[in-house]
């Protein structure tokens, strides 16, 4: 569904205190792109999820894995979201 990549990179890039301009030059893209994503504007495809998961392993493991989990995990149950404890 829509906004499920958006929810997870804006979670992980704030969590993790990752600027949307320093993975934009990580991936190698327009900033604007990583601005429509994060704010849920447009859904990045298949292969730019891909693209992300790659750029996160190379600012930081964890919120490469945590990106994937919750992006993961959200399409494989879709169950309310729990509210943070």
């Amino acid at each position: 569904g829509m906004g499920k990549a958006g929810k997870a990179l804006k979670h992980v890039l704030e969590t993790y205190n990752i600027s949307q301009n320093r993975l934009a030059v990580t991936m190698g893209l327009n900033r604007s792109t990583v601005y429509q994503w994060f704010n849920e504007i447009t859904d990045p495809s298949a292969e730019s999820v891909t693209q992300i998961v790659a750029a996160l392993e190379q600012l930081n493991e964890a919120a490469a894995k945590e990106f994937v989990l919750l992006y993961l995990g959200r399409i494989a149950q879709s169950e309310p979201e729990q509210p943070e404890s």
